[in-house]
């Protein structure tokens, strides 16, 4: 297995949000008009003023795809066309830099509604097909309040997190119902029909559903620190399913093993108005003014 590597993520997410709002302000961010999700070419152009880079260097792009995404939500930027243009909120941000405006930016992603983290997963198929999964924004909230009940500054496995949202007395639940299941489908429609999986298709659906929201999002907006390896060959449970013989990973995000809930992550889980007097690093950037 690849070596493991760690990430602090919130001095770095406070340099980036300011990078990606400054593409915005340059009008250098373009998203699709239907799904809101970034062009390759604007991954790309987030990508290059991340502080240390997207997670990976393969190509899987997670922080670089979630920054516009995050901007939309937190209300920093709009959609004018395919063009992300700043808001007045957006603004504000870039004027006057600091983690507080994490905060704001996270509390917004929490109760959006114009986007699902799971499409993410994009080799599971049939996730548009009426009355087959259950509100985004409650799935974020389920796991978000599992986020908030871990010790903070202590790691924690990802297989701790996904028993925990298993076997809690609201557990995490991305399909509607079993039949709801049978929708979805890796493949084949029919042979590769998750329904097959059984008990097993938690893993596939909400286990990986849960890394996407922790490694894409609560991780690249500063909130949780990282411990992750390649996704090539780190998980092994889903070579069970039909037409699975030739994926290296089920997700770009199956190779994160462990979260840690930071100070600023434990700030904004517990008391957001506390952000703003945290005693951490303010990085500078060229273009941010002041003295």
């Amino acid at each position: 297995m690849a070596a493991e590597q760690i990430r602090h993520t919130a001095p770095d997410a406070l340099s980036n949000l300011v990078a990606v709002l400054e593409l915005a302000e340059d009008g250098l961010l373009r998203c699709s008009a239907a799904t809101r999700r970034p062009l390759a070419s604007t991954v790309k152009l987030v990508e290059d003023v991340l502080v240390a880079g997207d997670y990976y260097d393969t190509g899987e792009s997670i922080a670089a795809h979630a920054w516009p995404l995050l901007l939309q939500a937190g209300g920093m930027a709009r959609l004018n066309g395919s063009e992300l243009e700043l808001t007045a909120r957006g603004r504000d941000a870039l004027a006057r830099p600091g983690y507080d405006a994490l905060g704001a930016l996270w509390a917004r992603w929490l109760k959006n509604v114009s986007f699902d983290e799971l499409v993410r997963i994009d080799v599971i198929k049939g996730q548009r097909k009426p009355a087959t999964l259950t509100s985004a924004a409650r799935r974020r909230g389920t796991v978000v309040a599992c986020l908030a009940a871990l010790e903070p500054d202590a790691w924690a496995d990802t297989e701790m997190i996904w028993h925990v949202l298993q076997t809690d007395d609201a557990p995490l639940a991305v399909v509607r119902n079993q039949l709801a299941l049978w929708r979805l489908y890796i493949g084949d429609s029919y042979y590769g029909s998750l329904g097959h999986a059984g008990p097993k298709a938690w893993d596939i659906v909400e286990g990986r559903y849960t890394l996407c929201v922790l490694f894409e999002y609560a991780a690249t907006a500063g909130v949780i620190d990282v411990t992750y390896t390649d996704p090539r060959g780190a998980r092994d449970d889903y070579r069970f399913l039909c037409g699975t013989d030739d994926l290296p990973f089920l997700s770009r995000y199956d190779g994160l093993t462990a979260i840690r809930v930071n100070e600023l992550g434990a700030a904004i889980l517990h008391d957001p108005s506390a952000v703003r007097h945290l005693n951490l690093p303010v990085p500078r950037r060229p273009r941010w003014g002041g003295t």
